[in-house]
């Protein structure tokens, strides 16, 4: 059975709180009585090791898209436009 510990004291001692679940504890989090949250263990293989798997990951789920233009490394940069306080003292004159 999980341990259950108030808001106010999972705050004070989240430290040790993460240290039983890194050892495979579950501990649930109450507020006024009332269970609020959950913190267990992450099953490490269940996640992608690398950024590339990742990516592959969110993009096979539609999240990320493929960009529509191949990466060029670089976008066009245009005439820079005079900053406000330039604008200002232009329009004044």
């Amino acid at each position: 059975m999980p341990d259950e510990y108030s808001l106010y004291e999972a705050k004070a001692k989240l430290s040790a709180l993460v240290k039983q679940v890194r050892e495979g504890r579950t501990v649930i989090i109450t507020v006024h009585g009332q269970p609020a949250a959950e913190l267990r263990p992450i099953d490490p293989s269940a996640r992608p090791q690398s950024l590339h798997e990742r990516l592959a990951e969110l993009t096979a789920r539609g999240i990320v898209l493929q960009p529509k233009r191949p990466d060029s490394g670089s976008y066009p940069i245009g005439p820079r436009n005079a900053g406000a306080l330039q604008r200002f003292l232009n329009e004044r004159e």
